[in-house]
């Protein structure tokens, strides 16, 4: 049966916003159909123009505001409205935290079944601006001028910006000296749509101290005027210590290429995180506010509970920084990690922070964990830090297989959690704690770490 849609594309509609999407939009309904509307806010009475009409709802953006939310701020950041980089600088920072709380909420309610369960005020962070220690901006050209900055929302145009307020000062700076000196050099800028040019992204990432590293993604193997570009990002950046040319040739979205080539400088930067030093390489993960990320982490570590005498399986590792967090409190920690490099990185991480009782193995968690059960491996507690969309049955049986007592769950994505919380529970874990982490303020992004108990059976 074909459902009536109420709405029109191009008409305005009145109506009131109940909630916040998990995109950060304001939700909406007219009579009964979802109406999405960016920078909107709860309790927020406007009238909006519908843009765009799907099956189940529909999307629409302000035109007036007739009653504002008490939460409502205004922006710091001159571009926000244009910019698709943030989408929460609109809302009061702790209205913020109570937002991404009710966004676990509700999906440990809806999606994972679990009405009754208590998830903790959101951990915010000390200061929400300025955070992100790494910066990854596309470069272009509008109207004869060098762009570089975040897209646009749901496009691929370049909001040019001076400053992001939530980046680290250091990307910032080099925004700006980069592109003084891409004007002054004249370097050909790349252009997705007829796939010429030369520049594609300037990535900035920030360390210890303030030790800033560039890496330049170029289309081609060549970077004209290579050596002067060099001195000048030098001359204009005292807190530079590492050049990199990252070669992006293929015509896909993918940020970096496989080949980096370090033009001048050391071949790592320093960070730490409670305590262990980590070098990052310019395609090494590690997360993009250290502050916050000492914060997860320690919880991580807290709800494992370990005393000294434990073997864990940290099983989606990545360079190491979570196996290193319990490494500390642990018998043994064995890292899981299907891509190599990151396992190279873990093992130097490991090394360089004298950390013994840690073994990185490379491969899939489905294939290497029943392996180390047949070689007598037992593990107390499982960590499990999985991508976006989060774990497949089969990792999660294979999990419950190894009957650790506890399963400590870190997650960047509400939705996978959920499902994830719901398929564990008919394996035999029960979730006992959920504790939300503001790692991206201003956005609408929000980590949570989860601890799950095996159920004791009668």
């Amino acid at each position: 049966m074909k459902i009536k849609i109420p709405v029109e594309k191009g008409k305005s509609y009145e109506f009131s916003v109940h909630a916040l999407g998990s995109n950060g939009e304001g939700v909406g309904r007219v009579e009964g159909f979802t109406v999405f509307v960016p920078g909107a806010l709860p309790g927020e009475r406007l009238r909006a123009k519908v843009t765009e009409i799907k099956k189940t709802y529909a999307v629409a953006h302000i035109e007036k505001l007739f009653t504002e939310s008490c939460d409502r701020v205004s922006p710091r950041c001159a571009v926000y409205e244009q910019c698709g980089g943030c989408q929460l600088q609109h809302l009061s920072y702790e209205a913020q935290l109570r937002a991404k709380r009710q966004q676990v909420i509700d999906a440990v309610t809806r999606i994972g079944k679990q009405p009754n369960l208590f998830v903790a005020p959101t951990i915010g962070a000390d200061d929400p601006w300025n955070y992100r220690n790494k910066m990854q901006f596309p470069v272009g050209k509008e109207k004869g001028q060098i762009v570089i900055g975040c897209f646009a929302r749901n496009t691929h145009r370049i909001i040019s910006t001076e400053s992001c307020c939530i980046q680290a000062e250091g990307n910032n700076t080099l925004i700006r000296a980069a592109r003084e000196i891409i004007r002054q050099l004249h370097i050909p800028v790349y252009d997705e749509d007829r796939h010429t040019g030369i520049l594609r992204h300037i990535i900035g990432r920030v360390g210890k101290d303030g030790a800033l590293m560039a890496i330049l993604v170029t289309a081609t193997r060549e970077l004209p005027h290579e050596k002067e570009f060099v001195r000048l990002l030098r001359q204009k950046l005292p807190q530079l210590v590492s050049i990199h040319q990252n070669i992006q040739t293929y015509r896909n979205n993918v940020i970096m290429g496989r080949e980096t080539r370090l033009l001048w400088g050391q071949q790592t930067i320093l960070d730490v995180i409670g305590g262990l030093a980590f070098h990052i390489s310019p395609r090494s993960f590690f997360q993009v506010n250290t502050a916050q990320a000492n914060v997860l982490y320690s919880k991580a570590l807290e709800f494992a509970g370990l005393t000294g005498s434990e073997t864990v399986i940290d099983a989606y590792c990545g360079t190491g920084t979570i196996t290193l967090f319990l490494a500390q409190k642990a018998y043994k920690v064995y890292g899981i990690e299907i891509v190599k490099p990151a396992i190279l990185d873990a093992q130097k991480n490991a090394r360089d922070n004298r950390v013994k009782n840690a073994e990185f193995i490379v491969g899939d968690a489905t294939e290497v964990m029943p392996r180390l059960y047949k070689q007598g491996v037992r593990a107390d507690v499982v960590v499990v830090d999985p991508p976006r969309a989060g774990c497949t049955p089969i990792v999660l049986k294979t999990f419950a297989n190894m009957r650790p007592r506890r399963i400590v769950y870190v997650s960047c994505n509400p939705a996978s959690l959920a499902r994830d919380i719901a398929i564990l529970h008919t394996l035999g874990y029960s979730a006992e704690k959920v504790q939300p982490v503001d790692m991206f303020p201003m956005t609408s992004h929000v980590e949570t770490v989860v601890l799950m108990s095996r159920v004791k059976e009668k």
